[in-house]
């Protein structure tokens, strides 16, 4: 007579590992694809450097030193300047990866250290302009897709078509003549007032470092120069973001979720907020991400005009005195801002759609 089976346990083979989530597998997905375009970025970047026209030897020595072959010949060898275009650029990444961007040809210091300068001013001006318009954007996106077709919508899209049309640097200009020159309202150029002294350098952020040193009357005062930069890049923003959410909003408002909770008698507040813009975040954080992208990248004009010295204002130096260091400096940050918001973009659909985790 044989003896009852023993009765299976559930013990999983020693071997046997647990399930990887499938939202780390996505991040580290993203994360490799992050690293592959930064060093596409860094190729592009060397090779349109090295392709500008002109002699870098006579832009960093001058007309009367370039002249003189023993020095030339020593500046060339000591850039590896005669090595082939694949050694400098493998140099150039040995560099890269110690932290070295090379030395300005304007300013005589490091490119790593103009750019630790020049990068906070950009950000911090980009940060409130996106958080502002974003604000403004979602109020009036809505506002025009649930007045749609009535003449709230059409005063909404042709004020947003106008924000989009004016050129920044034609209303950065008018700005500063009306509020600063006529009306007297707003401070002049710079990041702060000649009279206020720099709050000490943290975040290299004036607002923050103000906050940081507790210290109210340069608070207020860099608030006021960011007046003016942040209202400009807002209103051409606004006009993107806008028009985007109210198409994003129309689109929702049509689905069968928002008429479900509609016919459950749901308050509209509720219906707007869980519903409605909780369904249209995902498009609208993709343009977000790509309008952030913009501002920081794209401020020179509007830097120009108010004398901010940001990251605009360094390269329009650089690009205009054939300061190579200074412009791969810049591309190849212009280029990891791109990346990094576009990385961050990706994790939060990961948390937002547990859909876009499998893809």
């Amino acid at each position: 007579m044989t003896s009852p089976a023993a009765p299976r346990t559930a013990v999983s083979a020693p071997g046997r590992q647990r399930r990887r989530s499938p939202l780390v597998g996505y991040i580290f997905r993203r994360l490799i694809t992050s690293l592959l375009i930064l060093i596409g970025v860094t190729m592009v970047t060397f090779a349109l450097t090295v392709m500008v026209p002109g002699d870098p030897v006579t832009a960093a020595l001058g007309e009367g030193a370039a002249q003189n072959p023993l020095t030339r010949q020593a500046f060339i060898e000591a850039h590896s300047l005669d090595q082939p275009i694949v050694v400098q650029y493998l140099i150039y990444m040995r560099n890269l990866l110690r932290g070295d961007l090379g030395t300005s040809l304007v300013t005589g210091r490091p490119v790593a250290t103009d750019l630790a300068a020049a990068v906070p001013a950009t950000v911090e001006i980009a940060v409130l302009a996106i958080v502002f318009s974003l604000a403004v954007a979602l109020v009036l996106g809505t506002f025009a897709a649930y007045r749609r077709g009535l003449v709230a919508d059409q005063a909404v899209r042709v004020g947003t078509l106008i924000g989009l049309s004016v050129p920044t640097f034609w209303m950065a200009l008018v700005a500063y003549y009306v509020f600063f020159l006529k009306l007297g309202i707003a401070p002049g150029s710079s990041r702060i007032s000649p009279d206020i002294t720099a709050p000490p350098t943290r975040t290299g952020l004036y607002t923050v470092d103000y906050l940081l040193d507790g210290d109210p009357v340069g608070l207020m005062d860099a608030l006021a120069h960011l007046a003016l930069p942040v209202l400009v890049l807002s209103l051409v923003t606004i006009g993107l973001l806008t028009r985007f959410s109210r198409t994003s909003v129309l689109e929702v408002l049509s689905s069968d979720a928002v008429r479900a909770a509609r016919a459950k008698g749901l308050p509209e507040r509720r219906i707007v907020i869980d519903y409605v813009l909780r369904g249209a975040a995902l498009p609208i954080l993709t343009v977000v991400g790509i309008a952030f992208g913009s501002l920081l990248s794209g401020t020179v004009l509007v830097e120009s005009v108010f004398a901010w010295p940001g990251l605009g204002t360094y390269a329009y130096k650089a690009a205009s005195n054939l300061d190579l260091p200074g412009v791969m400096g810049v591309g190849l940050v212009v280029g990891v801002i791109y990346v990094g918001i576009n990385f961050l973009v990706d994790i939060l659909y990961g948390l937002l759609d547990p859909r876009v985790r499998l893809a």
